[in-house]
């Protein structure tokens, strides 16, 4: 079958803080990049954060046997917020511990379509031959220079989610991924998607009250991921979904632009 399946997957919740070894560098950084505005780095709201580096976040998916076992071809890493320090190229990194071998690059400054969008790429460059095995990662760290209110009044927790896709005709266990689109709301992003036949809607934190028209199973993704959100839940039961549905909806609405954004995947021979 041709397109790309989640053949394995892997998700890091709130790994615990750790002690920055870096502080001087990243607030001078962080002066110089906020002088222009008037502004000037929160120490205290820095120095309390939990200093989760996306490189660290990178090495903990890695540890997973399916995605530390993987050599794609395509790396993609996907976030909404930035690095807490923006010193190491995180696409490249994450591709030397896989490899070496994969055209990498990363998808931000999105919000949480990031990921949606990275999967729309992904496809592009199967499609065209150029891709057999992807890796997509999608990290979220919170520890930042200045007040965000999305990460305080959530509150979001660190966190990332990666998945291998590839091809081949073995799909029978696997999730195909079969299109991404977004709208202005979760209804017209949905649309024909969320229909009741065999297909299990995977609704993120930030899509408001119920979705009309569907009369199937939903789950529900639980606070705390912003641009990680139904990627986490993904990433820890694709299989069983794959086992028990005949296709997954995945949908999310981002909190800061309106927007819905939506990914179908497809069970076996959907």
């Amino acid at each position: 079958m041709s397109g790309l399946a989640v053949r394995a997957g892997a998700s890091v919740r709130a790994p615990g803080a750790r002690e920055p070894d870096d502080r001087a560098a990243a607030l001078g950084y962080f002066r110089d990049l906020l002088a222009p505005f008037g502004e000037k780095p929160d120490e205290e709201l820095f120095d309390g954060g939990p200093h989760v580096r996306h490189r660290d976040l990178a090495d903990l998916l890695v540890a997973d046997e399916g995605v530390g076992g993987s050599r794609p071809d395509l790396l993609i890493v996907t976030h909404a917020l930035p690095d807490v320090v923006p010193f190491t190229a995180v696409a490249p990194y994450l591709t030397d511990r896989l490899g070496g071998r994969a055209a990498n690059f990363a998808v931000a400054q999105q919000g949480l379509a990031a990921p949606f969008t990275a999967l729309r790429i992904a496809s592009a460059y199967e499609k065209a031959g150029r891709a057999t095995e992807v890796v997509l990662a999608v990290l979220e760290q919170t520890t930042l220079p200045t007040p965000f209110p999305l990460v305080r009044d959530t509150p979001l927790t660190d966190s990332a989610a990666a998945l291998v896709l590839g091809t081949g005709e073995d799909d029978g266990d696997g999730l195909r991924f079969v299109r991404a689109h977004s709208a202005g709301s979760a209804a017209d992003a949905l649309g024909r998607e969320a229909g009741g036949d065999g297909t299990l809607l995977v609704l993120g934190p930030w899509v408001d009250g119920d979705v009309p028209g569907h009369g199937g199973p939903v789950h529900r993704v639980a606070p705390g991921g912003y641009c990680t959100s139904v990627w986490l839940d993904l990433a820890d039961h694709w299989r069983e979904w794959a086992r028990d549905h005949r296709r997954i909806v995945l949908c999310d609405t981002d909190p800061r632009s309106g927007r819905t954004h939506v990914a179908l995947f497809a069970a076996g021979e959907g």
